[in-house]
Order: structure tokens, then C-alpha cells, then sequence
């Protein structure tokens, strides 16, 4: 792996060289590439720090559909620590009243707040995630779309059809955020090993009449799953097949209403009477995942490095999280300041990730069929997961809310925090005029070290400058650490009661790089 900061100068060298080309190149630090919940959020995530991004989209106008539907709590979470939560989490979003693991619902009552979903259609959350970002400053080129990728050690260039013909675009790195079919991938020559699909669903939406009901109701039949599923507030109503014994049409077959209906015919046995959907899909059960999620100055997030069957809306939220970890990083491999291996940490902290959503997802599908061989195992599946660590266990698995990063200097000794997402607590500060809860702290983008002992001095931050803010505050109830250093994605990289602990060092200099005084500005204290 190259240095990132190596990186920076190569960076810095292209664009002086670029200069002096006869044929211009429109230059980018990064560029994005796909206008989903991923690529938007990593978009936004590169502005608040300062980073110019380009963001590439094929489709000319957003499609305004909902393969997605609804936002977990853990990217929910995620988006409160920039600001952005409230703009999903109103006081008239619907929360799912319910999660399953492969239809066994899961015991909700003694989890808390960090295991609601919020009902919000796909089309919404990028609706609401675009104007962010280009609030932020995020450039958006809709009716882009990359034919070609090339790197070298100084930068990486793609060829782009846009409305008014081909261009080249350099930039410092490119992500490919742009789905399962992703051209980025494709063209890079990242490795893609799974499974095709071995069965194939039919998805349709209704309008509810005025007056009309949309009710919730998932069954499990010999031939495969039938669901119904309320959307936007009851205004629109999902009918989901999935059959595990039919084939699916010719690729490229047009999806028909008459297809869904004779689907439901044949999983549950009735007519489902409806007169036109307002939109329609297929989907299968392919599961593959990238082998890297890097090469070189290219990137892969959400489904463009990870797909599966589409059960407990991991997909979305997967990747949303995946721009979050991502987005930090790039950041600070621009400005220069990037310890060695912050890029590679990437693939080595979300790709076990998207290897269990892929495993869970296909575990889910093995508790299902053949339901006459797999009766018992789904009866003795049922006692364990009414088990209250179990219930637990799935709850975090589906939620994303339960993944702990693996630090590479803990040892056995490491705080069990370690690793963790930090918990949304209230703080209260020394001087009244800090972050009222740790989400807030986060807002800036930058790591957060929290010194909870206004009665004792921090330790010294100042080399760190504007990558780090140090917030004093009183001790919080639950939390048994005095002092944590959080990174900007919301884990806690070291957690203890000795401010002067060696390791704090350690993880300050992991993540964030040596201290010196380039950054220009001294650490921050709320």
C-alpha cells in the first residue's frame, strides 16, 4: 500500500502537471460515482470536510423508486452525528412496529431506542440526501455515466458520456457507489466470486383509494413468501413475492402486472385482486461480494461491493454505513495527513461486514425451504431466538447496531467499549457552552476525545490541530469511561479512566497520524 502521505504529494504533483497538458482534464480530489443513499452520503461526508467531490449519476433524473424501505436505527444514528438525522426522523416518519429474522419476529420491548426502523421509501432518502449534500457544496452530474477507468500511481481518470459528449475527469481517488451492476467495479477488474440467483420475486406498488387500509401481513408458503407492506403512511401498499421453485422470465422480459399476479396465484393459492401498480421490479438472490473493496485509488461501497437477497433492508443500510467509514479516510489521505494504513482499514473493517450481511441473509433463506424438510430446524430456531441474548444477537445482526471494529493495538486487556459505536448520551460541560450530547460532538466531522473530569486537566491535543476536538465535560451515567477517544464515524478507538494512558497515544497516531503543526490550528476545546 502507498503512503497517504505519498498520496497527497502525488496528488498535488498531477494537478501541476496537468498544467501543463495540451488536452484539459477536469480535475476532482475525489470522485463518487453513483447518486444512491451511498454515494450521496459519501458525498456529503467529504464536504463537511472539506473536501471537493464530483458525484457522476447515469440516469438523468432521479428514478423515484423504493427498492429500499426504511432506515435502521444504526444509520439513523450515523446521519444525527452530522446534523442530518432530523431531516429523516420527524415527528410524523412511521416506525416499523416490527423486525423479523426470516419471519420469526423479534421481541422489541426491552431493546431500547436502537432497534426501531424508520419508514422511509428509498426515493425520499435520496431525495432528502441530495439536497444535503448539495447544500454542502457536492457537485451532481446526472446523465454521466463512466465507460471507462484508468489508473496510475499518481491518480486515477475516468472517461465519462455526458449530454454533451465524452470528457475525461482526474481526480486523487474514485469510488464506485453506482450498485450491483456497477461499471466502476466491472472496468477496474475488481473480482465479484458468489452465487447467481437461484429463484426470482416480483414486487409491485399499489395507490390506497382515500378511505382505503394498507395492512402489514408477511407469509411463509411451500412455495416461497408472500408479503404485503404498508408504505408512506399507509398511502401506498407493496406486494412482494418471492417463489423458490419457478424460473424467472428471459432477462430483459418487461415486469407485468399480470406476472404478480399470477405469482401470488400460485405461492398463496387466491386471487389478489388490484387494477394497475404504480411500479413494478424482479429481484433475485445473488450473493456476491468484492474480494477487495480497494485497488489502488479505487474504492467500491454498498451494493457496488455487495450483493444479496433482499430480506430485512440491509442493502441501503449496509451501505450508508460504508460511506461513513469510507468518507473520513479519503479526507484525510487529501489533506495530507493520513497515518499508513488508514485506506487499507476500509476494506479490513467493512468487509467482514458485508460478509455477514451476505451470510445472514442467505441463513434466512435456508430457514425457509424446503419448508416440509426444514420444519424442525425452523421449531427449534424458534425456541432459541425467543432466548433473550438471542433476540439480542439478531436484533443487532439485522439493525447493524452490534458490529465491533477490531483495534489493532487492543490486547486482553482492552475496555470493553473498544471497538463499539458510541452511545447518543447528554453531556454537560464545564462551561455550559459545548455539544449537548456526544452525536452533537460529531457533528464537525473530526474525531472527539471526551474528557470526562473537568476536575483534572485533559492531555495535550495541540499537534492533532483541526483533526481532533477535545470536549471537557462532567461524568455520564452508564458510560464507565472517563476518557474515550471517538473516531469522526462514531467507534471508540480507546476508552479508560487515565487521560495519560499510553495508549490513548497509540490510538491518536493510529487514526488520525502523527502530531505536528501543519494543520495550522490548534486543538479544539468545547
Amino acid at each position: 500500500m502507498r503512503k497517504p502521505g505519498r498520496d497527497q504529494r502525488n496528488h498535488r504533483d498531477h494537478r501541476t502537471h496537468k498544467k501543463h497538458r495540451k488536452a484539459a482534464i477536469v480535475t476532482s480530489p475525489v470522485i463518487v460515482v453513483g447518486a444512491g443513499p451511498t454515494g450521496l452520503t459519501l458525498a456529503a461526508e467529504l464536504r463537511i470536510a472539506g473536501v471537493p467531490v464530483v458525484l457522476l449519476e447515469r440516469d438523468p433524473v432521479p428514478r423515484g423508486e423504493s427498492r429500499g424501505m426504511g432506515l435502521h436505527a444504526r444509520t439513523v444514528e450515523v446521519l444525527h452525528q452530522r446534523g442530518a438525522g432530523h431531516r429523516f426522523r420527524t415527528p410524523d416518519t412511521p416506525v416499523w412496529p416490527r423486525l423479523h429474522f426470516s419471519l420469526f419476529w423479534l421481541d422489541l420491548s426491552e431493546t431500547g431506542d436502537d432497534a426501531y426502523t424508520l419508514a422511509v421509501p428509498q426515493w425520499r432518502t435520496e431525495q432528502v440526501l441530495e439536497e444535503w449534500a448539495v447544500e454542502l457544496g457536492t457537485e451532481i452530474r446526472r446523465g454521466h455515466e463512466v465507460i471507462g477507468v484508468d489508473q496510475s500511481e499518481e491518480e486515477v481518470t475516468v472517461r465519462v458520456r455526458g449530454p454533451e459528449g465524452e470528457y475525461a475527469l482526474a481526480g486523487a481517488y474514485l469510488v464506485g457507489a453506482d450498485g450491483g451492476h456497477s461499471a466502476v467495479r466491472k472496468l477496474t477488474g475488481f473480482a465479484f466470486p458468489g452465487t447467481g440467483s437461484s429463484f426470482y420475486g416480483v414486487l409491485g406498488d399499489l395507490a390506497v383509494p382515500p378511505g382505503g387500509t394498507a395492512d402489514y401481513r408477511v407469509n411463509l408458503y411451500p412455495g416461497g413468501l408472500y408479503a404485503e407492506v404498508p408504505l408512506e403512511g399507509g398511502t401506498k401498499l407493496r406486494l412482494m413475492t418471492t417463489e423458490f421453485d419457478v424460473e424467472p422470465p428471459p432477462a430483459g422480459t418487461p415486469v407485468t402486472d399480470d406476472e404478480l399476479r399470477a405469482a401470488v396465484k400460485r405461492l398463496t393459492g387466491s386471487e389478489r385482486e388490484f387494477d394497475t401498480t404504480l411500479w413494478r421490479s424482479r429481484f433475485g438472490n445473488a450473493t456476491r461480494i468484492a474480494e477487495q473493496y480497494r485497488i489502488g485509488r479505487v474504492f467500491l461501497a454498498g451494493d457496488a461491493a455487495h450483493v444479496h437477497y433482499p430480506i430485512g433492508g440491509q442493502g441501503l443500510n449496509t451501505g450508508v454505513q460504508d460511506a461513513v467509514n469510507l468518507g473520513w479516510k479519503l479526507a484525510a489521505a487529501v489533506r495530507g495527513d493520513a497515518p499508513d494504513g488508514l485506506l487499507d482499514s476500509y476494506h479490513d473493517e467493512r468487509h467482514p461486514v458485508g460478509r455477514q450481511v451476505c451470510m445472514n441473509t442467505q441463513a434466512q433463506i435456508a430457514l425457509m425451504h424446503p419448508l416440509d424438510s426444514v420444519g424442525p430446524l425452523r421449531e427449534l430456531f424458534g425456541e432459541l431466538a425467543a432466548l433473550p441474548e438471542v433476540n439480542r444477537y439478531l436484533l443487532e445482526m439485522v439493525t447493524g447496531t452490534g458490529f465491533r471494529y477490531a483495534m489493532p493495538y487492543a490486547d486482553g486487556s482492552a475496555h470493553e467499549l473498544l471497538g463499539l459505536r458510541v452511545p447518543d448520551l447528554p453531556l454537560v460541560t464545564a462551561d455550559g457552552d459545548g455539544p449537548d450530547g456526544i452525536a452533537a460532538a460529531l457533528h464537525p466531522g473530526r474525531a472527539v476525545l471526551l474528557h470526562l473530569d473537568p476536575d483534572t486537566a485533559p492531555p495535550p491535543t495541540a499537534g492533532w490541530g483541526d483533526r481532533l476536538r477535545t470536549v471537557v465535560a462532567r461524568p455520564v451515567p452508564g458510560l464507565d469511561a472517563t476518557s474515550l477517544l471517538i473516531r469522526p464515524d462514531g467507534h471508540i478507538a480507546h476508552a479508560g479512566h487515565d487521560p495519560h494512558d499510553p495508549l490513548l497515544r497509540t490510538a491518536l497516531t493510529t487514526w488520525l497520524g502523527e502530531p505536528g503543526s501543519h494543520d495550522g490550528a490548534e486543538g479544539r476545546t468545547a
